[in-house]
C-alpha cells in the first residue's frame, strides 16, 4: 500500500474506530515477542541503515554508500536524495504535491555523529532539499533558512532552480480545488515524509529528514520534519529517530527527542517508540483516530523500534545484506 494512500484511507476509517481504547503500559510488553517488535542485533554487525515508509532504492543507495567505505552522514544524504528525485512519489522533492496556492514546497533537516545539525523549510524549486540542509550545516553559522532566503542560498552553492510541479500533481492539485476548503481537514489531506537513520562501519549515527510537507497545506505552513527534535534527532551516544505523519502533533510532544531520551533513560526504540505514541494518544481530547504518526529509532547496540498509530505504517530495514520492509506494531486495533 502507498504511503498517501494509506494516511487517506486510515483518516477516512478514523470515525468508525473505538474511542475508549488505551495504551497498554511498556512494563506490561515486556513479555509479549511479535515479528514487529524489537529487531536486536547483538554485537552489531555494521553497517545499518532504516527509514520509514516503503523506500527500498533509497536503502539501497545509502548502503553502498556505508559498505564502499562512505560516513552515515553521507549515506543518509544520497538516500534521502533517492526519494527527492522520484517524481511519481509525490512526497518529496520534485513531484511533491503543492499547497493550497499550487506552490511545492520542501522541508529538510539533516544531523551528524557530533550534534551538528542544518534544516530548510519553505524551499521551493530546489529539488534535493536535504542537500542544502546539509549545505547549512556546514558552511553557515545558522541551523536553519527559511524561503526565498534559503533559496537564494542554494543557487549561491551551485543548486540549480528548477519547477517541481509535475503534470500529475498538477492535476491532482486541480481536482482537489474543485471541493476545497480553505482550512486543513486533516482527515482527509494527505502527509508523509521520508526519514532514514544510519550507523556506519566506525558505529557513529546520523540522520535526515526530508519532505513536501501536507498537501493542499495553507501557504507558509511548516511541519515537524525541518525541525530537530521533533521531526529528526541524534545522539552518537544513545540513538537517533525519525518521525512521520501528522507534524502539527509530533511537534506538540517533541517526539524525536523524547524517544532518544527515553533510549537513555534505559528504554529499547520499541518500548520507546510505543511511549512516545503514547503521549500523543493520551493527551487529554486527543483526536488521534483521524491522524497517523509513526516512529522509527535505532540504538547505539543497533537496535531498531517502530511504531505508529495506525495500521499499515512500515519501516524500511537494510542489514546484513537483507533489505526488506516491515510491517510497523500500531496502537488503533480494529
Amino acid at each position: 500500500m502507498k504511503r498517501r494512500d494509506f494516511i487517506k484511507n486510515t483518516a477516512l476509517s478514523g470515525a468508525g474506530l473505538a474511542v475508549g481504547s488505551t495504551i497498554v503500559s511498556c512494563s506490561e510488553n515486556k513479555s509479549k515477542k511479535t515479528e514487529t517488535e524489537v529487531s536486536s542485533i547483538s554485537k552489531a554487525s555494521l553497517p545499518l541503515v532504516i527509514a520509514t515508509w516503503h523506500v527500498e532504492a533509497a536503502t539501497a543507495k545509502a548502503m553502498e554508500i556505508l559498505q564502499a567505505g562512505g560516513n552515515a552522514l553521507d549515506a543518509v544524504e544520497q538516500g534521502c536524495k533517492v526519494e527527492e528525485a522520484n517524481e511519481k512519489g509525490q512526497s518529496v522533492g520534485k513531484g511533491g504535491l503543492p499547497d493550497r496556492d499550487g506552490n511545492v514546497t520542501l522541508d529538510a533537516c539533516i544531523m551528524d555523529k557530533h550534534g551538528n545539525c542544518g534544516s530548510v523549510v519553505y524551499l521551493q524549486n530546489i529539488t534535493h532539499a536535504v542537500s542544502v540542509a546539509r549545505k547549512v550545516m556546514e558552511d553557515t553559522p545558522h541551523v536553519m533558512l527559511a524561503g526565498e532566503g534559503a533559496k537564494q542560498f542554494a543557487i549561491s552553492k551551485g543548486f540549480q532552480p528548477e519547477d517541481l510541479l509535475t503534470e500529475a500533481s498538477k492535476k491532482a492539485w486541480e481536482d482537489w480545488k474543485v471541493k476545497s476548503e480553505y482550512k486543513p481537514i486533516i482527515n482527509i489531506e494527505n502527509h508523509d515524509t521520508i526519514g532514514m537513520l544510519a550507523i556506519d562501519k566506525n558505529g557513529d549515527i546520523s540522520g535526515a529528514c526530508t519532505t513536501s510537507g501536507l498537501a493542499y497545506k495553507m501557504g507558509g505552513r511548516v511541519g515537524d520534519s525541518p525541525i530537530i527534535g521533533s521531526g529528526l534527532f541524534v545522539d552518537n551516544e544513545i540513538g537517533a529517530c525519525v518521525a512521520t505523519g501528522l507534524g502539527e502533533e509530533v511537534v506538540k510532544t517533541v517526539g524525536s527527542f523524547l524517544v532518544v531520551e527515553l533510549m537513555r533513560q534505559g528504554k529499547s526504540p520499541q518500548e520507546a517508540c510505543e511511549e512516545a505514541i503514547s503521549r500523543i494518544v493520551n493527551k487529554p481530547n486527543s483526536n488521534y483516530k483521524n491522524f497517523q504518526v509513526g516512529y522509527i529509532a535505532v540504538n547505539k547496540k543497533g537496535e531498531t523500534g517502530h511504531y505508529a498509530i495506525h495500521q499499515w505504517f512500515s519501516m524500511t530495514k537494510f542489514h546484513d545484506g537483507i533489505n526488506q520492509q516491515i510491517q510497523s506494531d500500531f496502537y488503533v486495533k480494529a
